[in-house]
């Protein structure tokens, strides 16, 4: 008995988590102390710097995305690794670093998330972090269902240096691994800078939210030192240059709360892996209905245009027609509906923009989306009215042919 009693005090002289149970903390106690620090992220100070820019935590975006109860989270109480610049301090180690991971249910199907914690570092990415990352990636593969990355990130931890570069290679590794594998959606909620904003363009569908969450390799400073050009976070890399003009994004929302909400949405239309189908929703919606707008929405003169946005939402159920790319090349129109309850990808030439004339950005458009729907097999509905192909900046000589007119082109040089 004295043997024993003289090796657990050994022991508890060795190991600092006995020197912490003799200071009189049971191991439930420090257990639950950790899990409060880990629900605080980086302290309620910061949290309310959060609110006060109108953007919620990681923790509690994760709540608003899935279902009640739903959400399993991992490696909690995981801690960056890096002793250089102090960050071997107490003060600088926050349990499960900047970034939360798990997996849950959205309207009852699986899925697996990572929520970037900006409280945390400003939500850079860490070794530990890009390993928590690529661990739910990897188990969303294996298991089959979509990866969903919420993302605040000011990009590499620049403290951990190296480390930090080779987890966004281990992450870029992945999303090439799961293209096509399994739906990949980024949902932009901060300002992403640097590494931060590979992944989400590789990714499968990029939202993002207006004028809190910003996409670009480096920030107008560094642009202003290089070009001496003057430019605002929102004009380098805002919803509205990324969703109208470099195309990277796919949709912008109003606010964190309503690109949660519509993500849901987005959620039930798609299969989660290449092996399952597309949820099936029960139609109220009869197939034989009439709609007596088709017979008018046409125009019988050629040279009126019409929206056919009017043709899609009249053919699909519940006229519900969630768009992507709606602010990008305007001529041609692609998202999702459902036809008898059955998830459907909608391609359609709008003659309302530039008469539904092809262009690269529109073909572009179409064709990612066109991959995507073939890779998780969803069927496709083509609505065609297109008067031909634009190649480049070229003069325009109209020709009737049919009932609408086709364009022509001929460049300088033959005319």
């Amino acid at each position: 008995m004295a043997a024993l009693c003289v090796l657990r005090a050994a022991l508890c002289r060795a190991a600092p988590w006995g020197r912490r149970a003799a200071s009189g903390g049971s191991v439930p106690q420090r257990i639950e102390e950790k899990r409060r620090a880990a629900l605080l992220g980086g302290g309620q100070s910061r949290i309310d710097a959060q609110h006060r820019r109108g953007k919620l935590t990681a923790r509690e975006r994760i709540l608003l995305l899935l279902d009640p109860d739903s959400f399993d989270e991992y490696d909690m109480f995981v801690e960056h690794r890096c002793s250089d610049f102090g960050m071997d301090s107490s003060k600088n180690k926050y349990p499960g670093d900047s970034v939360v991971t798990g997996r849950g249910r959205i309207n009852g199907r699986l899925a697996y998330v990572f929520s970037q914690d900006f409280t945390v570092f400003g939500g850079s990415l860490s070794g530990a972090h890009a390993q928590k990352i690529c661990k739910v990636m990897d188990q969303a593969a294996m298991v089959g269902a979509p990866v969903i990355g919420l993302n605040d990130s000011g990009g590499a931890r620049i403290q951990e240096g190296v480390e930090s570069l080779a987890g966004y290679a281990d992450i870029f590794l992945r999303n090439v691994l799961c293209s096509g594998l399994v739906p990949q959606i980024s949902l932009i909620m901060g300002p992403c800078a640097g590494g931060a904003v590979y992944s989400p363009a590789l990714t499968d569908f990029t939202f993002m939210v207006k004028d809190t969450s910003y996409l670009f390799i480096t920030g107008p400073d560094v642009v202003k030192s290089v070009t001496n050009e003057d430019v605002t976070q929102e004009q380098l890399g805002g919803a509205k240059t990324h969703t109208a003009v470099s195309g990277v994004a796919h949709r912008a929302f109003e606010n964190d709360i309503d690109a949660l909400l519509n993500l849901r949405e987005f959620f039930n239309y798609l299969p989660l892996s290449n092996r399952d189908p597309a949820p099936v929703c029960e139609c109220h919606d009869p197939s034989d209905r009439l709609v007596p707008e088709l017979d008018t929405i046409v125009p019988m003169e050629s040279t009126k245009a019409y929206d056919m946005l009017d043709i899609i939402r009249s053919i699909v159920d519940e006229r519900e027609f969630f768009e992507i790319m709606p602010s990008y090349a305007r001529n041609i129109v692609v998202g999702f509906a459902r036809m008898n309850g059955r998830t459907v990808g909608i391609v359609g030439n709008q003659p309302k923009v530039a008469s539904g004339c092809l262009d690269i950005n529109s073909s572009v458009k179409g064709a990612r989306f066109v991959r995507f729907c073939d890779a998780f097999n969803i069927p496709l509905i083509t609505f065609v009215d297109v008067p031909g192909f634009l190649p480049g900046m070229l003069y325009p000589c109209q020709k009737r042919r049919g009932s609408h007119f086709f364009l022509l082109y001929y460049d300088e040089a033959s005319l």
